[in-house]
């Protein structure tokens, strides 16, 4: 956070809901996640075995299936076509992991039905790191020089490109976990007592994409308010 906004109080207020639903959204996460990674799943798949059964009933059985260090690192490259698991859920046989792999494989799916709001964030990427690493260089250069009539104009432009793209980010998401179910119950990874365990984890990690919209919606509504008070 720059200098100039570090003592408006306003700032924090603005802020607290978004960041209180983050908290609560990592919380239910973390319980569903740990919860579901204790239950072994009846198919007796691995995380990396689902997701590459989904991969390839599609016919995209040219995508591979890695794995990757770290926690819940879990992602799809759709540059290189390629979907990537934490070695949780690419060993794991339970429901989280499956449901988690299931989840990736849905947004390679996305990618090969050419999905408008797939596409239309993969166009947003470059764009928006650029706006993330620019702020980084404003967030330096305000503390030490306090530049806000100067800005602030650039501030409010980069969250408005930050929101856009967590706006169009969350409907991204829902749409590949709903993808990732209908795979996971038609090919009979899962079976229906474990529909509700699926649909709790899955549910749980949309709702940390809904509390990053609604932070980032926050902080641009406060710098408009601060434009339009200065």
């Amino acid at each position: 956070m720059p200098y100039f906004l570090s003592f408006d109080p306003w700032f924090y207020v603005v802020l607290a809901p978004g960041l209180l639903l983050g908290i609560w959204a990592q919380i239910k996460l973390s319980h569903a996640y740990g919860k579901y990674s204790r239950q072994p799943v009846d198919s007796g798949m691995t995380g990396a075995q689902a997701a590459r059964e989904i991969l390839d009933e599609a016919g995209l059985t040219d995508v591979p299936v890695a794995e990757i260090p770290g926690h819940l690192t879990d992602h799809y490259d759709p540059v290189k076509r390629a979907l990537f698991l934490s070695p949780d859920n690419f060993e794991g046989r339970t429901v989280a992991a499956v449901g988690v792999a299931a989840h990736e494989a849905g947004h390679a799916l996305q990618h090969q039905a050419s999905y408008a709001l797939f596409n239309f964030r993969m166009a947003l990427v470059p764009v928006t790191q650029f706006a993330s690493t620019a702020y980084l260089g404003i967030f330096f250069a305000g503390l030490f020089f306090g530049f806000l009539q100067i800005a602030l104009p650039i501030i409010i432009v980069i969250f408005s490109i930050l929101t856009l793209f967590q706006l169009v980010t969350l409907p991204v998401e829902f749409d590949a976990s709903r993808r990732a179910k209908a795979q996971l119950f038609r090919l009979g990874l899962v079976h229906e007592h474990e529909r509700a365990g699926v649909s709790r984890v899955l549910n749980a990690a949309g709702l940390t994409y809904v509390a990053a919209l609604v932070t980032s919606i926050l902080q641009l509504l406060y710098y408009l308010s601060l434009s339009r008070r200065r």
